[in-house]
């Protein structure tokens, strides 16, 4: 179910940051976590980071120290922040909503994703 709307990406030169948005109605009210995921053309989806509906956050190895997945208060949105970026981070970035508890599970009404967003680290 197609519902999240991600933006913010775009080409950056190694060592830049980019903030990434994620839009998920009923987010909050729903109690939902949220995961980010990113796919790099000819290779699998990899998970990225995830927060839970009390805010606690968690990394892949990869981007352990250069990204921080956050969300705002009251909002539907969340957000990951992507610092020194490498050209190996560059992929599909994309949102999923998921437990409130658990990165990649699903729950009732936590189940919907967006399209993604492009990011590309070039020089």
């Amino acid at each position: 179910q197609v519902e999240l709307v991600e933006s913010g990406g775009g080409l950056v030169q190694p060592g830049g940051s980019l903030r990434l948005s994620c839009t998920a109605p009923r987010f909050t009210s729903n109690n939902c976590g949220m995961d980010w995921y990113r796919q790099a053309a000819g290779k699998q989806r990899e998970w990225v980071s995830y927060i839970s509906a009390d805010g606690k956050t968690s990394y892949s190895d990869s981007v352990k120290g250069r990204f921080t997945i956050s969300k705002e208060k009251g909002k539907d949105t969340v957000y990951l922040q992507v610092n020194s970026l490498k050209p190996e981070d560059t992929a599909m970035y994309s949102c999923k909503t998921a437990s409130p508890y658990y990165s990649g599970v699903d729950y009732p009404n936590c189940n919907s994703r967006g399209q993604g967003t492009q990011v590309t680290v070039s020089s």
